[in-house]
């Protein structure tokens, strides 16, 4: 009783068909891949907008402080 037999599927598809028709389906699957071609011309555009001439920023770091201890923090307070 875990697994769809197909049968199950059978049925499923049919009702998919009835409720949205051909159309509608193949419509929808349309506006998907036009969605995905969308997709991957705005990623080649950013591509493109990386030119090897276009200077890039620099990364931020962080600075590195020396630690104190204790005994250079005795050294400050007795100068």
């Amino acid at each position: 009783m875990g697994s769809l037999s197909i049968w199950h599927w059978m049925i499923v598809i049919v009702v998919v068909l009835l409720l949205f028709g051909r159309n509608k389906i193949s419509d929808l699957m349309g506006d998907v891949a036009g969605g995905i071609k969308a997709f991957k011309r705005g990623m080649a555009e950013d591509d493109t907008k990386a030119a090897p001439g276009v200077p890039k920023a620099d990364p931020k770091t962080i600075d590195h402080q020396a630690q104190t201890t204790p005994a250079d923090m005795k050294a400050r307070a007795d100068s």
